[in-house]
């Protein structure tokens, strides 16, 4: 066996090596127009504008954003003009990521909350109503700084609140 090898399967004679390539056309991203990268809006130095919407939702945290009461403000956008994805970062720490390719919404932004904080009691949270959102951008222009509070605010949420002991039942 000292004669060098070479292909024996006719079916591979006169063919090359690798099949041809087909181009493949890539799909366009699906973001929307005038829905901008945050980072570009950096570097532009463009101003971030929130939606005062945020402020009123007296929405409790570890629950799903669709039980507040008004269901239009979910489908507003968060800032002006619409960003693809936006780090929400909390006081103590945590950091959560709201992305929409067609532009992060108000439900865009408590969802990715909610993702964080569903699996944890209402008694562990110190602070559980969201109060809004700041954006400060000498701190830093890509994220917003999320404000929570104790209590649910102007705003009753779905539910009745417990009635306190020893107070007149009807």
């Amino acid at each position: 066996m000292s004669e060098p090898l070479t292909k024996v399967d006719s079916a591979v004679q006169g063919l090359s090596s690798s099949p041809p390539k087909e181009t493949k056309h890539r799909r366009a991203s699906s973001s929307a127009n005038g829905v901008m990268n945050i980072n570009d809006l950096e570097a532009q130095q463009i101003e971030l504008q929130i939606a005062k919407e945020t402020q009123k939702t007296g929405w409790k945290i570890n629950t799903s954003p669709t039980t507040i009461e008004d269901k239009e403000i979910l489908k507003k956008m968060l800032t002006t003009p619409p960003v693809k994805k936006i780090d929400l970062h909390f006081p103590l720490g945590l950091e959560v990521t709201a992305r929409n390719l067609k532009g992060v919404t108000i439900k865009d932004a408590l969802d990715a909350i909610h993702k964080a904080f569903k699996k944890r009691a209402d008694d562990e949270l110190d602070l559980p109503y969201l109060a809004g959102f700041e954006w400060d951008k000498e701190e830093s222009w890509t994220r917003l700084v999320v404000h929570l509070q104790k209590d649910a605010g102007q705003t009753n949420v779905g539910g009745g609140k417990k009635k306190k002991k020893g107070g007149a039942d009807e």
